[in-house]
C-alpha cells in the first residue's frame, strides 16, 4: 500500500507557491460565506471539496488517503465535538423545561437591587457567561438580549451590550470546546492551552463591565457604579485564571460566572450605587415592581444544576483519594488506528505519524460528563416538584436530547465539515506549508497571531471553527519562528473572543432578539470599533508575553 509524506514545498518545489496553493480552501470558505453568502455548512463542504482537490493534484496525496483523512476529521467533529455541544445545550434545556430557569432570572433581578446598570452587567456578563459555558453558539446573546430589553434599555444599546458582554467567556464556551479542538488538531496539551488562555482572557473580563457601564450610562455611570464593575469583573477574571490553571479548563466559565455573581451578592449587602432612579428616568422606564421573593429552597434548586456540574467535573478531573477517578476514566478510552490511514502517513524521518489514531472517549468525554450531570439534575427536579409548581419528567428530559440534536443539526454539520477540512489540510501538508511560510515574519508574527483567530471567528461565528482552521497553522508558524506554540495557539483562541461580536451569525441573532431584523449594519457599526480596539490590545499583550512578559505564562 502506498504511503505519503507531507512536504512544505510540494507544489513546484517552492514553499511560497505551496503556501499560496494551500490557502485555496480557506479562500473558498471565506468567499462562500462573505461573497456568495452561502450558509456555513455549505461553505464548509465546498471548501472541503477544494481541500481534497488541492491535496490530490497540488500536493500529490493519494486520493484514498485524502478521503480517509476527511473521514477521520468528520468523525472527530461528530464525536466528541458535536456530542459535547449538543449535551451542553441539553443541560441548559433541562433547567428551562423544569421551570426553574425563571427562578434564576428572578435571582438576578433581586441581586441587582433595581439598578438597571448592575442588572444588565449581571445578566449579560455573569448569566451570559453561564449560558456560554453550557449552551454557546448564540444562545447567550439571544436569551440575555430579551431579558435586558425587558428592563427598558433601547434595542440598539441592548444589542451592543450583549454582544460585548459575550466576549470574555467565548474561549471557554460550551465547556471549552474551542480549546479542546485546538489541542486535538495540534497535538498539544489542551489543558495547558486553556491555562495560557486563562492568562489572557481575564484582562478583558476586568474591562468588559466598565465598557458596559460606559455604553449604558456614559462616564457618569462609571463614576457612580464603578465598584460593582470592578468587583464583578475582577472576581470573574480571577476565577477564570484560577480555574483554567489549577482546576478544570472545561468549567472555567461556570466557575467564573458563579464567582462574579457571588461577589455581587456580597458587595451589594454593604454598598449601593447612586443614580439608579436617574438612569430609569432618562430612559423613560418606570421603577419595576419588587421581584418575587424566593424561598431559600427555590434559590438552592435554581443554582443546583451549576453546583452539580462543577461537582461532577471536579470528581472526574481531580478525585484521586482512594480511587484515581481521572485515571479510571482515561482507561476506558478506546484508541482506534484509523482504518486504511494509520501507518501510511509518514513524517520526514519515515516514521508513521500518531495523528491517525482516533481516541473514542465514550466515558471520559466532557459531553458524557454533562449527560451524567443533566440526568442527576433531571432526577432531582422530577422528585422535588415544588408541590406541582415545577414539573419535569425523566422521559421528557431524555426526549430533549433528540430535540437538541435536531436544533443543532446545521451547526453540527458545519463543525463536521470544518473538522474534515482541517484534517485534510493538516495531513496533506497544506497547513504546514502556510505556517512555515508565515513563520518568515519571525518574532513579529507574535503580534499578528491573534488576528487569525479574530478573522476566523468573525467570519464563521465560531471560535471552535477558527481553531479548527488555524490552530495547526499557529503551531507550525510558532515553531518555525522560535516562538512558544502554546502561546500562539492560545492567541488564536483569544483572538476569536474579540471577533465573535462582529460575526454575521452573532449580529443576526442579536438583531432578531431586539427586534432590529434587517438593521444588522447599525449593530455592526456600534460594536466594530470595540472589537478592533480590544484586538489591538490583545495583539500587544500576546507580543509582550512572547518576550518581556514571558514570566506571566504558566509553566509547561
Amino acid at each position: 500500500m502506498s504511503t505519503y509524506t507531507a512536504l512544505t514545498d510540494a507544489v513546484g518545489g517552492s514553499l511560497a507557491v505551496s503556501a499560496l496553493v494551500g490557502t485555496l480552501p480557506l479562500i473558498t470558505f471565506f468567499v462562500m460565506l462573505l461573497a456568495v453568502k452561502a450558509r456555513a455548512h455549505v461553505s464548509g463542504l465546498t471548501a472541503l471539496a477544494v481541500a481534497i482537490l488541492v491535496a490530490i493534484f497540488g500536493f500529490g496525496m493519494p486520493w484514498d488517503l485524502a478521503m480517509l483523512s476527511a473521514s477521520q476529521g468528520a468523525v472527530f467533529g461528530f464525536f466528541p465535538i458535536v456530542w459535547i455541544v449538543v449535551l451542553a445545550l441539553w443541560f441548559y434545556q433541562v433547567t428551562v423545561l423544569s421551570g426553574r430557569f425563571e427562578d434564576m432570572r428572578t435571582i438576578f433581578d433581586t441581586i441587582g437591587g433595581g439598578d438597571l446598570r448592575i442588572q444588565a452587567i449581571l445578566i449579560a456578563f455573569c448569566f451570559g457567561g453561564l449560558l456560554e459555558a453550557l449552551a454557546g453558539f448564540g444562545a447567550p446573546v439571544a436569551i440575555t438580549a430579551t431579558m435586558i430589553l425587558a428592563l427598558g434599555l433601547k434595542p440598539l444599546k441592548t444589542a451592543t451590550v450583549v454582544l460585548i458582554a459575550n466576549t470574555a467567556p467565548v474561549a471557554f464556551g460550551a465547556v471549552a470546546i474551542p480549546i479542546t479542538t485546538a489541542g486535538t488538531i495540534t497535538g498539544l496539551d489542551s489543558a495547558h492551552i486553556g491555562a495560557v488562555v486563562g492568562h489572557q482572557a481575564p484582562f478583558f473580563a476586568v474591562m468588559v463591565p466598565f465598557i458596559l457601564l460606559l455604553i449604558i450610562d456614559g462616564v457618569r455611570g462609571i463614576k457612580e457604579a464603578w465598584p460593582a464593575a470592578l468587583v464583578i469583573g475582577a472576581s470573574f477574571a480571577i476565577a477564570q485564571w484560577w480555574c483554567s490553571t489549577h482546576f478544570s479548563y472545561e468549567l472555567t466559565d461556570v466557575v467564573a460566572a458563579l464567582a462574579g455573581l457571588a461577589s455581587a451578592v456580597i458587595l451589594l449587602r454593604f454598598w449601593h450605587p447612586r443614580g439608579a432612579d436617574r438612569v430609569r428616568e432618562s430612559l423613560g422606564v418606570e421603577k419595576p415592581p419588587a421581584p418575587e421573593s424566593l424561598t431559600p429552597g427555590r434559590v438552592w434548586m435554581a443554582v443546583l444544576p451549576y453546583v452539580l456540574v462543577v461537582a461532577v467535573f471536579g470528581v472526574a478531573k481531580l478525585w484521586t483519594w482512594g480511587v484515581n477517578i481521572p485515571a479510571a476514566l482515561a482507561a476506558t478510552d478506546v484508541k482506534i488506528p484509523w482504518p486504511g490511514l494509520d501507518g501510511r502517513l509518514l513524517n520526514a524521518a519515515g516514521d508513521p505519524i500518531t495523528g491517525t489514531i482516533y481516541k473514542f472517549q465514550w466515558l471520559s468525554s466532557p459531553g458524557t460528563l454533562l449527560l451524567i450531570s443533566g440526568l442527576l439534575v433531571a432526577i432531582i427536579y422530577s422528585s422535588f416538584n415544588g408541590n406541582g409548581r415545577f414539573k419535569l419528567s425523566i422521559s421528557n428530559a431524555l426526549a430533549e436530547i433528540g430535540r437538541s440534536f435536531w436544533k443543532m443539526r446545521w451547526s453540527g454539520l458545519t463543525i463536521v465539515s470544518v473538522l474534515a477540512l482541517a484534517y485534510v489540510m493538516n495531513f496533506s501538508g497544506q497547513t504546514i506549508s502556510i505556517g512555515t511560510w508565515v513563520a518568515g515574519a519571525g518574532a513579529a508574527f507574535a503580534f499578528f497571531s491573534p488576528v487569525l483567530g479574530w478573522l476566523g471567528t468573525a467570519v464563521t461565528g465560531s471560535d471552535t471553527s477558527a481553531n479548527a482552521l488555524f490552530a495547526n497553522l499557529q503551531k507550525t508558524a510558532a515553531e518555525g519562528a522560535g516562538l512558544d506554540p502554546y502561546l500562539m495557539t492560545a492567541a488564536n483562541t483569544s483572538g476569536g473572543v474579540v471577533g465573535k461580536m462582529i460575526s454575521p451569525q452573532s449580529l443576526a441573532i442579536a438583531a432578531t432578539a431586539v427586534g432590529m431584523e434587517g438593521k444588522e449594519s447599525a449593530i455592526f457599526r456600534s460594536v466594530v470599533w470595540w472589537s478592533l480596539g480590544l484586538l489591538f490590545l490583545l495583539c500587544c499583550l500576546v507580543f509582550l508575553q512572547s518576550n518581556v512578559l514571558s514570566w506571566m505564562l504558566p509553566p509547561a
